[in-house]
């Protein structure tokens, strides 16, 4: 693993995902795990183990804010200790801290369209910003975020009409020195 893309670097994530639902970030984040191999973790999944209760249930009972909180504490703590593949949340860069805090890191952002998004979410089932007209909800997401997106990344990766493979390998390619 000596050349992979974390070579010389200080510790934390070879590289963090970011991007919206549907964009693919957890398929592409094991698929580069096994690639260099090491883990892949995602915050969604580190906010619902330490919550015990899904994402959806967090947004119901306890609110949008204070997801938002756990969000942010589980991102700080993975780019801190997480020396694998990381995949945020879709809204984790809507945090300020979280945005400081990737400073410094590989960030790819993994850029989807609607249509492709639509398609890839479906009816938006567990997926708590999506309650109602879901693709008018996914563009609005879509408009909102790729411009944070973009202020994150130091790689852009599109993933429309492209498989999780290609994505994988674009990835690869763009972090090889």
């Amino acid at each position: 693993m000596s050349d992979g893309p974390g070579s010389g670097r200080p510790s934390g994530p070879l590289v963090v995902l970011v991007g919206a639902m549907g964009a693919g970030k957890t398929t592409v984040a094991t698929l580069l795990a096994e690639a260099y191999g090491v883990t892949a973790r995602d915050t969604d999944t580190d906010v619902e183990a330490a919550e015990g209760r899904s994402i959806s249930d967090i947004f119901v009972e306890s609110g949008e804010a204070h997801f938002r909180a756990l969000e942010r504490d589980a991102v700080a703590s993975a780019l801190a200790s997480h020396t694998g593949v990381l995949s945020l949340g879709g809204g984790a860069v809507l945090d300020e801290t979280t945005r400081e805090l990737l400073a410094g890191h590989r960030v790819v952002f993994l850029r989807v369209g609607l249509a492709e998004a639509v398609k890839r979410v479906g009816l938006g089932a567990g997926r708590p910003l999506l309650f109602g007209n879901v693709r008018a909800r996914i563009k609005a997401t879509l408009e909102e975020r790729a411009p944070i997106y973009e202020s994150v990344a130091t790689v852009v990766v599109d993933t429309d009409e492209t498989s999780p493979d290609d994505v994988a390998r674009r990835i690869q390619e763009a972090l090889t020195p």
